[in-house]
């Protein structure tokens, strides 16, 4: 049974049962592949080695929101 297939099969059931339909095949891929990516990098930092991408981007991010003032 293909995932197409069993998806329908879960939508048929849950329909009959008056359950909220299941998410369909491949809706959360983007995020849990941010997340596994966020994980490995934060990881990383906790080894003692440098941050990359996104975790280090908001570490930049945050030390350069500092006021500065005018002048």
């Amino acid at each position: 049974m293909s995932i197409t297939e069993q998806y329908l099969l879960d939508t048929y059931r849950a329909r009959q049962r008056g359950e909220p339909a299941p998410p369909a095949p491949g809706a959360h891929d983007w995020q849990v592949v941010r997340e596994l990516r966020d994980r490995r990098e934060f990881r990383a930092v906790l080894a003692g080695r440098p941050a990359r991408g996104r975790v280090r981007r908001a570490i930049v991010r945050r030390l350069h929101l500092r006021p500065r003032s005018a002048g």
